[in-house]
Order: C-alpha cells, then sequence, then structure tokens
C-alpha cells in the first residue's frame, strides 16, 4: 500500500508530455490501465496497473492542497467520468465520446488528463503524481480529508454567489463567456455524437443488407439466375464496402474532433468551477471586511488582521485564475485546431479511398453490363 501522502517534490522523475496508457485489461466489472512513463534520467520507463480508484485517489490528492497558495485558482485538468465494462443508456450519456470504440478513446482521454496534471506547474509539485506515475503498489483506500473538492460541494448549497457581481471587469466579463461556452460546447458534443451514432447505425444497416443479398444467390445453369447471382455478389461487396467506409468515418470522427469537443466541454466545467470558487472567496473577502467596519473596539484588530488575511488570500488567487485563464485560452484553441485539422485530414484519407474503391465497382459493373 501507498504512504499516505503530505508533502510535495520539487520535479518528477519522468517526462509529463510522453505519458501513455497502452492498455485495458478487464477483470469482471473492474478496469485496469497500463501507464508507461518514460524516465527523465537515461533510458527506461516506468510501467503501472490503475485502476480508476487509483485515479480518484491522486485526484483527492491535487484537491488536498489546502497549503499551497492560490490553490482555489487553479483551472484543475479535468479527469474522464468513470469508465463502465457494461455501459447502460444512463452510463453512455455521461461518457458520451469516451465509450465509444473499445475503450481506445477512455484511454486517450485519461492519458490527455495525466499528461495535463504532470506538466502543470503547480499541480506536478504534489507527491502523489510521483508515485502514481512510478510505484509498482496501487494506493490505499484512505480516509477522505477536508479538500478544495469537499468545499466545492459544501459551497454548491449556497447557489445565490453564482450570480453575485464581480469587483474585476476580467472576471465579470469571463464569467459571462463561460456561462455561453459551456452550453455551447455541451450542445456541440451532444449533436456531433449523435452524428456518430447514426454513422454507426448506417454501417450495421449496410452490413445486414450486404448478408440478405447472399441470400438471393442462387445455384444452377439458368443465365438469367448466374447474372442476377453475380449482380448480388457484386453488390454485396459494394455494401459491405459501405460498410467498413462509415465505420472508418465514425472512427474518425470519435478519434479526432469528438475527442477534441469531449475535452473542450469538460475544460469549460473545470473552468466554471474555478470561476465559482473565486466568486465564493469574494463573498467570504466582502463579508471580512463588513465584519471589520462595524467590530467592536475591543475587536477592531481582530478583525482587520482577519480582513487583511482575506485580501491577500484574495489577491493571490486572482492572480493564479488570471495566469490559468490565459493559459488555458492558448492551449484549447490548440487542441481545437489539432482536432479540427486530424478530423479534416483523415475524412480527406477515407473519402479519397472510399472514391477509389467505388471507382473500381463502378468499372466491374460496367464490364458485367
Amino acid at each position: 500500500m501507498m504512504e499516505e501522502v503530505q508533502d510535495v517534490t520539487s520535479a518528477l522523475s519522468v517526462h509529463g508530455h510522453n505519458i501513455k496508457v497502452t492498455d485495458v485489461l478487464k477483470d469482471g466489472d473492474t478496469l485496469t490501465f497500463v501507464i508507461v512513463s518514460q524516465k527523465v534520467s537515461g533510458t527506461g520507463e516506468y510501467h503501472v496497473d490503475r485502476t480508476y480508484d487509483d485515479v480518484e485517489w491522486l485526484q483527492q490528492h491535487l484537491f488536498s492542497q489546502e497549503d499551497v497558495p492560490g490553490l482555489h485558482g487553479v483551472i484543475f485538468p479535468p479527469v474522464p467520468a468513470k469508465p463502465q465494462v457494461n455501459v447502460t443508456a444512463k452510463g453512455m450519456k455521461q461518457l458520451g465520446f469516451l465509450g465509444l470504440g473499445e475503450w481506445q478513446p477512455y484511454c486517450k482521454a485519461l492519458e490527455t488528463f495525466l499528461r495535463q496534471v504532470a506538466s502543470h506547474d503547480l499541480l506536478k509539485k504534489n507527491k502523489a503524481v510521483e508515485i502514481f506515475l512510478t510505484s509498482s503498489d496501487p494506493p490505499g483506500r484512505q480516509r477522505v480529508k477536508k479538500n478544495i473538492f469537499n468545499w466545492l460541494s459544501q459551497a454548491m448549497d449556497e447557489m445565490r454567489k453564482e450570480g453575485h457581481k464581480d469587483v474585476d471587469e476580467f472576471f465579470q466579463a469571463q464569467r459571462d463567456q463561460n456561462l455561453v461556452m459551456t452550453g455551447c460546447t455541451k450542445n456541440a458534443t451532444e449533436r456531433f455524437l449523435e452524428v456518430v451514432l447514426t454513422e454507426q447505425k448506417i454501417a450495421v444497416a449496410c452490413g445486414h443488407f450486404s448478408a440478405a443479398l447472399h441470400l438471393c444467390v442462387e445455384a444452377g445453369e439458368d443465365p438469367v439466375k448466374q447474372a442476377f447471382s453475380r449482380i448480388c455478389v457484386k453488390l454485396s461487396e459494394v455494401l459491405e464496402s459501405m460498410k467498413k467506409n462509415m465505420m472508418s468515418v465514425a472512427e474518425n470522427n470519435v478519434n479526432t474532433l469528438g475527442l477534441g469537443l469531449d475535452l473542450e466541454s469538460r475544460y469549460q466545467e473545470a473552468e466554471k468551477e474555478m470561476l465559482f470558487r473565486r466568486t465564493c472567496k469574494l463573498v467570504e473577502l466582502e463579508t471580512a471586511r463588513r465584519s471589520a467596519e462595524k467590530a467592536k473596539p475591543v475587536k477592531k484588530a481582530a478583525m482587520e488582521e482577519v480582513k487583511k488575511a482575506a485580501e491577500s488570500e484574495f489577491d493571490h488567487i486572482s492572480r493564479v485564475a488570471k495566469q490559468e485563464i490565459a493559459q488555458f485560452e492558448s492551449e484549447r484553441v490548440q487542441m481545437l485546431q489539432q482536432a479540427l485539422v486530424g478530423w479534416c485530414e483523415q475524412q480527406l484519407l477515407t473519402a479519397k479511398e472510399s472514391a477509389d474503391q467505388f471507382d473500381r465497382y463502378l468499372q466491374a459493373f460496367r464490364g458485367m453490363a
């Protein structure tokens, strides 16, 4: 069992940008992910097996850094939803694109999460990250400590803070923009998922039609029946080719733009949570200021100290938040650009291959005529 993690390390012993999730193993209802990290010093790799409970263990320790200044201003890399071996309709709604493709999309999303954590200037210093990526022992089931995640859950009960007017025009504009972007991105992701699911249904229908055409093939020496059978066989080949083409299109959609939209949607939610945490701290600061103004002389000095501490904490959170937003805006443009470029490239390649194949079938039909 891994020991209780409390301190932080100055640097990781692995390259954060080279982390890979190479395989997923099924054992009943449990999924185990094989994570490979390249060592910084010399050659060699770390190979560790991790379950989703282990991922939650890591996330728990990232949220538990209450002694880290400015933590409330961090946009935490969003962890994928909990995977399911037998995906139900409800589970499919939660997983979206991550529930398709025999777990390859999910492994890619988990890989992205780990790379984002291991590359984050603040989060990668947590000792839990090093242990998660390099230790051969799995994390233990530890007692849940008070952390930023629990704090956020408690704060969610005070929904009035969500509409609280911000004192900084930059953050107010960011909150307004995030509100719009969160809804638009989620809607775009859901609509694109519907497109992919429809493509998969079309592919299945083509496969059924292809198989059905073979039932029309008849043996015998009748020239008419022989000609009809040859046409059925050739049409069956065309439909089988259409099935493979549509499956390729759907797979390309999932692995490029689908994963890009999914990550964008989850990151917008992560930014929304950070902005809400900062708003809650703003409300606390304003409360501290009012308390200091109304304090009686005997408590005036103590309340002034509380106010100064709240101001210092809030200023630090705001500085960290502005840096996080700037980096997020830059990276999200790059991520979406890569997703769109990859989507276009794969679709063009598939379209060219399909066009060449259909042209050969057209020439074959002309020869039969």
